[in-house]
């Protein structure tokens, strides 16, 4: 039986052939391709070691399913990220005439969590050189180290035209962390928000920060959104 013809397959939203998934991640277009990359478990229907799973799609609505993107290692389990081009080859992982996909995660060590210890959550970074298909860890990870937060997680990294940086936004807890970096692999951190501001009732997550036009003017703002544990955006 066609997994996409069950009676409860949602056949809209985006899923799995079977097993857990969670938060999307890593959302980048690429040479005419939609890049999907999500929280995937592919051992249960129930959450556990967190991989990123990883689909194409040319339309937003019709989905290729592709090979695993990330897998766990010694560092940790692959937890909620995202992905950029580096247009510019940057990170120096690729070339100006191919540049490479960079993947910017946060790495979850169980054993670390397991053990009491508060920081078991640190950043890394992976790179493609063909398009996606294909995923290869950084060397020296992580490239932010945890220095005593936690819930130290979700970054989400752009590049700012105006600074010439690197942007990176994540979460420690019930704030917000910033960082910049020329290369991807070097960060500095920048600021804090969040700490006296806002609902502190649960965990922050899954930040975002976008710059939008105010309508009727051509003055811009900086949107930062962010979900809580437990809540909503």
């Amino acid at each position: 039986m066609d997994k996409y013809s069950e009676q409860f397959r949602p056949q809209f939203h985006f899923s799995p052939l079977n097993n857990w998934m969670n938060d999307p991640n890593g959302l980048v277009y690429y040479k005419g391709l939609y890049h999907l990359f999500y929280q995937y478990y592919p051992n249960d229907i129930v959450w556990g070691s967190m991989h990123w799973g990883h689909a194409i799609s040319k339309d937003l609505i019709y989905w290729e399913h592709k090979p695993i993107a990330l897998f766990p290692d010694e560092l940790g389990d692959i937890f909620s990220g995202s992905v950029v081009v580096d247009t510019m080859n940057s990170s120096g992982l690729g070339s100006k005439t191919n540049p490479p996909l960079v993947a910017i995660f946060t790495y979850h060590s169980m054993e670390g969590e397991n053990a009491g210890r508060i920081d078991y959550q640190t950043q890394g970074i992976a790179y493609s050189m063909d398009n996606g298909d294909t995923w290869k860890k950084y060397s020296d990870n992580p490239v932010i180290k945890n220095t005593g937060y936690k819930d130290f997680r979700d970054p989400k990294v752009f590049w700012d035209g105006n600074s010439k940086q690197w942007i990176l936004v994540l979460v420690a807890g019930n704030y917000v962390k910033f960082y910049k970096s020329d290369d991807l692999v070097n960060w500095k951190h920048s600021g804090d928000f969040g700490k006296e501001t806002g609902a502190h009732g649960g965990v922050w997550e899954c930040p975002d920060l976008f710059e939008i036009t105010v309508d009727g003017t051509n003055e811009k703002k900086w949107v930062l959104i962010i979900s809580i544990d437990t809540g909503a955006p």
